[in-house]
This record gives C-alpha cells, sequence and structure tokens, in this order.
C-alpha cells in the first residue's frame, strides 16, 4: 500500500517559489499604489488651477484676491485637500501646490507666470520614492 502525500522537501520548493513571487509583488504594488496618490495630489493641483483661473474671471482678470479659501469657495472638493494644499497668488500670476498623501515629503505644484507661461512641476524631499514624479521633475 502506497502512501500519498508531499515530502518536506516539496513543501519547502512551494514555499520558497511563494516567498519569492511575494517579494517581487509586495513592491511592485505598493509602488503602484504611490503613484495613484500621486495621481490624487496632480488631480487636486489641476483642480486648483481650474478654480483660479474661474477666481480671476470674477475679478477682472486679476489673481490677487484668489487665496485658498477663495479657490475653495469656488470648488469645494479643494476643501478635503486643505492641509495639504498651497495658494500663492499675485496680480498676474499664481501657484498652486499639493502635497501628495503617500508622503508629505513630495509637492506637485502647478504655477503660471506673469508671462502666461503654465509650468507644473513636483519636487521629492527626503527619503521618499519617485512615484509619480518623473526625474525631470515635470508632470
Amino acid at each position: 500500500m502506497a502512501e500519498q502525500g508531499f515530502t518536506l522537501v516539496e513543501l519547502l520548493v512551494v514555499m520558497l517559489i511563494l516567498g519569492l513571487l511575494l517579494a517581487i509583488a509586495i513592491p511592485i504594488f505598493l509602488n503602484q499604489r504611490n503613484k495613484g496618490d500621486d495621481i490624487e495630489a496632480k488631480g487636486t493641483a489641476v483642480t486648483g488651477v481650474r478654480a483660479m483661473e474661474a477666481c480671476a474671471t470674477d475679478h477682472e482678470g486679476s489673481y490677487a484676491a484668489c487665496d485658498q479659501a477663495a479657490i475653495e469657495d469656488i470648488e469645494p472638493t479643494l476643501r478635503g485637500a486643505s492641509a495639504r494644499l498651497t495658494v500663492v497668488s499675485q496680480p498676474s500670476s499664481y501657484s498652486v501646490a499639493v502635497l501628495s498623501k503617500r508622503s508629505l515629503d513630495v509637492v506637485f505644484t502647478a504655477a503660471r507666470e506673469s508671462n502666461s507661461n503654465m509650468t507644473r512641476t513636483c519636487a521629492v524631499g527626503g527619503a521618499a520614492t519617485r512615484g509619480g514624479c518623473p526625474t525631470s521633475g515635470e508632470w
């Protein structure tokens, strides 16, 4: 009568293979999650830009009166990110910066210069991984 079952060596090989697969999959999953948080921050920055433009339309083309409270009144969804949102406005220029949820060391900034050029930059500080911030620093 033959006994059925797995040998200890077979079980160890299966556990080794599963361990290798997990060692590969977990970092990939975490990186995708980081990128998702960064995409949310970029979307919030773009929403802030649209609210700034709407605010300037209400103020005869000047951004000077368009502070964080003003654009949150125009776009209430920005209130959810108000702790991570920074708005700097001048009469003919502004910047909207948003910190990523995953790490407060990653900031995405959308800015309009006085010559009407728009820039989108990101910066990674501390030990944070790049996530959705390209090495060029532009998004």
